[in-house]
């Protein structure tokens, strides 16, 4: 188990991240006007490790770490307004990099926090532009089937597009969401935040993206839906046809990167930005 930090002053004090935790930083996000249910957050510390900061017995700091293989995902980096300017974010950082180790990091930042992610050694390496909306209705140029899929089949799909081993994390979004399949791809629907989210998008080809994502649509039409799509794939200007509105986004950025072999199969939408 991960030691408590003590190198901070004594009013502010690092621990290890635990369940007991979540109903306080599930504040924390919403009052940053990120729609993490209490769910969300369970779902999170399920396959992370993690840091909270902890000020007069109240949570006013949190740092997740995902272990993917030879990736890690940092996410759910929040500080407490107040307690802003005294170096916490440095220091909730500093302590999940030293959970990944020497794995390739990264990160999908908000403006606020790319100084101190630059400082700490992270780079530039894209966009996520994150739509949401009431979905209408679409038809998919292939046909789409929502069904149970091998699983071992869709994480090598998976870890081809994103470099991540994320077996673990797709087995339990299956599970408790939808799984859309078709020739060349795959993605999952699942209930998060304020509505559902389609993440992953993992497919070969555009076509195959786009039907994917139009089946999605189509399926919740008149419901709520959030897509964070990766800017690059060029394909923000159909799902804005769909009736989804672009509400925001962030930066990828990546540490400590380590190359690898070109894959057929693309991340055209994030599980998360939490988890790529």
């Amino acid at each position: 188990m991960t030691q408590v930090d003590t190198s901070l002053p004594p009013a502010i004090a690092l621990e290890p991240f635990a369940e007991a935790h979540i109903p306080e930083a599930q504040g924390l996000s919403k009052a940053v006007q990120w729609p993490h249910r209490i769910e969300d957050w369970k779902l999170n510390l399920s396959i992370s490790q993690g840091v909270a900061a902890v000020a007069d017995d109240r949570v006013v700091g949190t740092a997740l770490c995902s272990l993917f293989g030879p990736v890690a995902a940092v996410n759910m980096i929040i500080v407490d307004a107040v307690m802003r300017g005294r170096g916490l974010g440095r220091r909730l950082m500093e302590h999940v990099i030293t959970l990944a180790g020497d794995r390739e990091m990264r990160l999908v930042a908000t403006q606020d926090g790319l100084p101190l992610y630059r400082k700490l050694g992270f780079e530039d390496c894209g966009h996520v532009v994150q739509l949401q909306g009431t979905a209408c209705a679409a038809t998919p140029e292939l046909p789409v089937t929502f069904a149970p899929e091998n699983l071992h089949k869709l994480a090598e799909m998976d870890t081809e597009a994103s470099g991540m081993a994320r077996g673990p994390l797709l087995s339990q979004i299956a599970d408790s969401g939808e799984t859309l399949t078709t020739t060349g791809g795959f993605a999952i629907l699942r209930r998060f935040g304020w509505g559902h989210v389609l993440g992953p998008v993992v497919a070969r080809d555009a076509t195959a993206a786009r039907s994917l994502i139009a089946a999605g649509v189509n399926h919740m039409q008149g419901q709520f839906l959030r897509i964070d799509l990766i800017e690059e794939r060029g394909l923000v200007p159909f799902v804005e046809e769909l009736g989804l509105t672009v509400v925001g986004g962030g930066t990828s950025m990546v540490r400590n990167p380590k190359a690898r072999p070109d894959g057929d199969y693309k991340t055209h939408a994030m599980i998360s930005q939490a988890h790529g």
